[in-house]
């Protein structure tokens, strides 16, 4: 399978489409499913350092796999919370990209949210790896002990 590239697909989707209002509102749904996913991977971040707050001294104390697999998950999961916020908070609306053509302002569009996909993976990479450290210290926790 060949990917297009962002003015290919711009054609395409006009050609299938036929109206630039409608091209635009797939676009715009697009952005707004990574905007929910964003927004998910945040409360999921956010859950992870609560409870941590609460049980993650005791865990941390018990010994030292829990310890060490508690520090690097936070690390990562605090990481792709960071990461998270930092990319979402620079609002740029849709309207605010406009080509000289419909086909160019589609590819604006597109290139935007190529970048915002590629972004995501990269923090939904980070927030695994900590989760990921995060529920070893845990299993070591309840495996070991004190």
């Amino acid at each position: 399978m060949k990917r297009l590239t962002p003015r290919q697909e711009a054609r395409e989707i006009l050609k299938t489409f036929k109206e630039f209002s409608k091209s635009y509102n797939i676009l715009t749904n697009q952005l707004n499913l990574l905007q929910t996913r964003h927004q998910m991977m945040l409360t999921l971040g956010t859950l992870t350092l609560t409870i941590t707050g609460f049980s993650g001294p005791k865990m941390a104390a018990s010994n030292i796999l829990s310890k060490y697999g508690m520090i690097f998950g936070i690390f990562w999961v605090l990481l792709s919370i960071v990461a998270i916020l930092l990319s979402t908070v620079n609002l740029v609306w849709v309207t605010q990209f406009h080509g000289e053509t419909d086909e160019d302002t589609l590819a604006l569009l597109i290139e935007r949210r190529n970048l915002r996909t590629r972004m995501f993976h990269i923090q939904l990479t980070m927030l695994v790896i900590g989760l990921t450290s995060y529920v070893v210290a845990v299993i070591a926790y309840l495996y070991l002990g004190v």
